[in-house]
């Protein structure tokens, strides 16, 4: 079985959605957004491109989120992960627009107080960043560390944290 058909037995569809910090890629899977990538993805490059109702809610909502008018995102989600992976972005979720968390925090409200690298990996597998909030989590310092698993993505997580109202 190819990858194109196993992504369309797997329902999925992807889109891309213009913002201010470039091209996003959202991936549905009949059940939720199961991906949100920075640029056009690999690993979904056999997905058939089909703007289906869930995917243009959420690039709605994404631009809205982006024009200041939106705060907490309303989307079903489709996570896969290890189960330490999902409490975390569980935790991420509850993180309130504006505010921070360090990887520390984190870790503790999960049960795993002194998991904050675990912390750290957990959110750079995130695959919905943005909509999980993972730019949400600062080190210990305040300092800004890693987003979506690149450095360079360090300028994306400033602006997404200027935009909600955090002071740097």
């Amino acid at each position: 079985m190819t990858k194109r058909e196993a992504a369309t037995i797997f329902n999925k569809k992807k889109c891309m959605a213009g913002t201010p910090v470039g091209e996003l890629e959202l991936v549905e899977d009949g059940k939720g957004i199961c991906s949100l990538s920075f640029g056009a993805s690999s690993e979904n490059g056999d997905v058939p491109e089909e703007e289906t109702e869930l995917l243009l809610e959420a690039k709605r909502q994404l631009l809205e989120y982006f024009a200041g008018e939106r705060k907490q995102f309303e989307l079903p989600l489709s996570l896969h992960g290890t189960e330490f992976q999902m409490r975390d972005w569980e935790a991420l979720l509850a993180i309130p627009y504006g505010e921070t968390r360090s990887y520390g925090e984190i870790a503790a409200a999960i049960g795993c107080p002194k998991g904050s690298r675990a912390v750290g990996m957990a959110n750079r597998s995130n695959p919905v960043a943005i909509i999980v909030p993972c730019h949400r989590v600062i080190g210990a310092d305040g300092s800004l560390t890693g987003y979506a698993g690149k450095n360079k993505a360090l300028d994306i997580k400033a602006y997404l944290l200027k935009l909600e109202g955090v002071k740097l």
